[in-house]
């Protein structure tokens, strides 16, 4: 009336061909010791020319190249804002979402 479940069988641990060989088992290499600690990077320089660009509008039904260069900017979320430096790929990133974005001078 009782029935017993199958037990599933178990398998032997496979030997490794270095151990069916009878080699010794290959050791991981040392790692090499960390070197004295390093320096902290260095606070990044102000520029001399940078720009506070704020998103005013949303990503929300705009084309991909838009949300891909707002996040370029470094702006996810209305209302937000970062310096940036006053360079032409910058500005080149501005003109492509004039739109959503309002442009201050930080300096």
């Amino acid at each position: 009336m009782a029935e017993e479940k199958a037990q599933p069988k178990k398998r032997p641990a496979r030997a490794s061909k270095a151990a069916a060989e009878g080699a010794a088992p290959k050791k991981p290499a040392p790692k090499p010791k960390a070197a004295a600690a390093a320096p902290a990077p260095a606070a990044r320089p102000k520029p001399e020319k940078a720009l506070k660009v704020t998103q005013i509008g949303s990503p929300i039904g705009r084309q991909d190249y838009q949300r891909a260069t707002l996040k370029g900017l470094g702006l996810n979320k209305r209302h937000r804002s970062r310096v940036l430096e006053d360079t032409p790929a910058v500005r080149g990133m501005i003109a492509r979402v004039q739109h959503l974005v309002r442009v201050e001078s930080a300096s």
